[in-house]
């Protein structure tokens, strides 16, 4: 296999701007890492292996960290964040999902290598990725896990950058590669020292590119033929298997999460003009008011579903949001499950500034909400029809705690019942009831609140 190299455009430009991102933030020690917390993961089985692991899965995620790739790699919740929103974004990459009836550690991030497109075929954009990230994270996670390990194997869900040329436009996009490897196969992987063996055990694992199932070779220019492979995971994708927020930055479908989320009636279809404030709700019918039969509780299939039906009102949400209510350009409003209720969620950048990281994270909540987040309510509120049919609002505020690109930030989540935040916005609640009805996380972790207490 020729020797890959990656070419970068030094011109004054939008490249320009990522590799000088890029260079800095790979000179700097990454800040400290967090982890899913057990009390966000609603199966009992997961929530139970993330108790266990959960010490060594911090461990991982800071050794992680601090390794130097051949460019800067950035474990993540959301694959295909830009270089410049990768800092502030959640950075918790590490979970135990469902991925095809099987139980995976799974392991999702962004390596900001812009490999060229007319120079490298796909499935050698796919061995470079492999052989510089995978490969070197897989053995930390051999040496920080135990070989029996209580799940069937890993998963990897690495973004990575693509350039084009059309007409003499160059182009930027975006590329996953995902890897499942059967438990045992990714500790005979980590201890391989040839292609020969590597190739042997890709070859029996799922891979993906961009979605779609992928034959992998790492000594050649094209991909070998998938169905000549014999593959350890069965083909057919397990249909209970969800991941929140799965549509915000382009993230994977194949491997998802179930994060915690009680039991509500199902969604109804709404009217195509849900999301205009202006709309004439009509007379309650009488289907409304008859009892509703027992259902199964929503899953994210539902709510991407209701997504799509308001997609283009999502849109112009967002746009609006993004000049009046501070939201970010990375996170589109969307639709997902927790606590087994469709909850609307909005990422906001909050507009106070914090000093550095050695104040309570309790009173950084409590102003976050007060002076940041409350103003904004109900004017949000009311660019949402009461007709469209969903329980909760999740508003997910994002706090910058250190300048520069690659400063410290924590993410404050507060996720209200739509009933008590409208009493809230009329004014017959006051904030403090507001919150007593809520979920407060900080980067996922649930606190309460009492606002007077940390005045």
């Amino acid at each position: 296999m020729r020797q890959l190299k990656l070419r970068l455009s030094f011109r004054f430009s939008r490249r320009t701007f990522f590799l000088a991102t890029g260079l800095a933030l790979s000179f700097s020690m990454p800040p400290v890492s967090a982890q899913v917390s057990p009390s966000e993961i609603l199966n009992p089985d997961l929530k139970a292996l993330e108790e266990s692991y959960f010490q060594q899965l911090k461990t991982l995620n800071q050794s992680i960290a601090k390794t130097k790739f051949p460019f800067p790699f950035y474990l993540s919740r959301f694959v295909g964040l830009d270089p410049a929103q990768q800092a502030e974004a959640d950075s918790r990459g590490l979970e135990f999902v469902r991925f095809q009836d099987h139980v995976i550690l799974k392991l999702t991030g962004n390596y900001n290598a812009a490999y060229d497109a007319a120079r490298f075929t796909q499935n050698e954009r796919a061995a470079s990725t492999f052989r510089a990230v995978l490969l070197p994270i897989l053995d930390l996670m051999t040496a920080s896990l135990p070989q029996d390990l209580a799940c069937s194997g890993f998963g990897f869900e690495i973004s990575q950058h693509v350039r084009t040329r059309d007409r003499g436009y160059d182009y930027e996009g975006k590329e996953i590669l995902v890897v499942v490897l059967d438990r045992d196969d990714a500790w005979t992987l980590s201890g391989a020292s040839t292609d020969p063996e590597r190739q042997e055990i890709v070859n029996r694992s799922k891979v993906y590119v961009s979605g779609t199932e992928f034959g992998l070779s790492l000594s050649e220019r094209d991909p070998l033929n998938v169905q000549a492979l014999a593959r350890s995971l069965p083909a057919k994708p397990d249909a209970t298997s969800t991941a929140r927020s799965s549509t915000e930055a382009g993230r994977s479908s194949l491997l998802q999460s179930k994060l915690s989320r009680p039991s509500v009636s199902p969604v109804e279809p709404a009217p195509a003009d849900a999301f205009s404030a202006t709309a004439s709700p009509g007379p309650p019918s009488s289907k409304a008011a008859d009892p509703q039969p027992a259902s199964a509780p929503p899953t994210q299939a539902d709510a991407n579903r209701l997504g799509e039906k308001y997609q283009s009102q999502l849109a112009i949400l967002a746009k609006e949001g993004k000049t009046k209510f501070h939201f970010v350009d990375y996170a589109l409003p969307t639709f997902v499950i927790f606590r087994e209720q469709i909850a609307l969620q909005m990422t906001l950048r909050n507009s106070i500034q914090f000093g550095p990281m050695k104040g309570s994270i309790y009173k950084r909540a409590a102003q976050s909400f007060d002076l940041f987040l409350a103003p904004q309510l109900k004017d949000l509120a009311d660019k949402i029809s009461p007709d469209l049919e969903f329980q909760l609002f999740d508003f997910s505020v994002l706090n910058k705690l250190s300048p520069g690109a690659k400063g410290t930030s924590e993410a404050i989540e507060f996720i209200c019942p739509r009933t008590a935040l409208k009493q809230f916005v009329n004014a017959e609640i006051t904030n403090q009831q507001l919150l007593d009805q809520s979920f407060i996380l900080v980067n996922g972790v649930r606190i309460a609140l009492n606002l007077q207490l940390v005045e």
